[in-house]
């Protein structure tokens, strides 16, 4: 996916884009926020993320592995409530996936560990109204791009933004069943989660970093699914 000897220099500058966008989107989270939660989660994860960009930023020729683990650190320490731990938490577990590098096999193998280690922390399966909404079938096609598909990096990227995009989408008629949204029953039906819609902003940086850094253009994808991998809206 990218030279050993630039990849940390993607993963910063990777950083500094999730950064940049979840600030310019921060009104619009705290306004998601405002319907069916605290109404901090656009500041608190404005706040993080700049604190992130900030760490990563002065590490000594960074791996892409120092720069994920001090990201998610940084993200533990300052990101409030549940999601420091979901987001940052998260983060520093699957950065040991990197340790050989950034490679089409060992981003499959991030995501799917990232993945794994937000459902435990936040016990939220597909169907709860949370973030993980948009994050399974966004891993799932990253996953099925890869190693099925054989499509290249950008692309698989790309058709994982659409997945998540539909994620979040997803989240809009269906009632809360984890999290502060939960106490509000069949009132938090018609509103965006904006746990999933965060995380939809942070894979569409991704996409466009690495697009930037591979020098390609991101593909347009017609994503008409992508379905809900059998057993997740069960929880079985």
């Amino acid at each position: 996916m990218s030279a050993p000897n630039d990849a940390g220099a993607a993963a910063v500058a990777a950083a500094e884009n999730v950064a940049d966008r979840i600030e310019a989107e921060r009104e619009h989270l705290t306004d998601l926020d405002s319907a069916i939660g605290d109404a901090d989660h656009g500041g608190n994860m404005a706040r993080g993320w700049q604190a992130a960009a900030e760490a990563v930023a002065g590490l000594d020729n960074p791996t892409v592995e120092a720069v994920v683990k001090t990201a998610g650190k940084t993200l533990l320490s300052e990101v409030g409530g549940a999601s420091g731990p979901l987001y940052g938490g998260s983060l520093v577990f699957a950065s040991a996936e990197l340790s050989d590098g950034l490679t089409a096999e060992s981003a499959v193998a991030f995501a799917e560990t990232y993945l794994e280690k937000v459902q435990d922390r936040g016990d939220a399966k597909v169907g709860d109204k949370t973030m993980v909404d948009a994050l399974v079938p966004a891993v799932h096609t990253f996953k099925k791009s890869v190693e099925t598909d054989d499509l290249p990096p950008v692309d698989a990227l790309a058709k994982a933004v659409a997945a998540a995009e539909n994620g979040v989408a997803f989240t809009v008629p269906i009632r809360a069943a984890k999290g502060r949204a939960s106490y509000l029953g069949w009132r938090s039906v018609g509103h965006q989660d904006p746990g999933a819609t965060s995380t939809l902003y942070i894979i569409e940086e991704l996409l466009a970093t690495a697009a930037d850094h591979l020098n390609q253009e991101i593909p347009s994808v017609d994503a008409d699914s992508p379905t809900i991998p059998e057993g997740e809206a069960s929880g079985e």
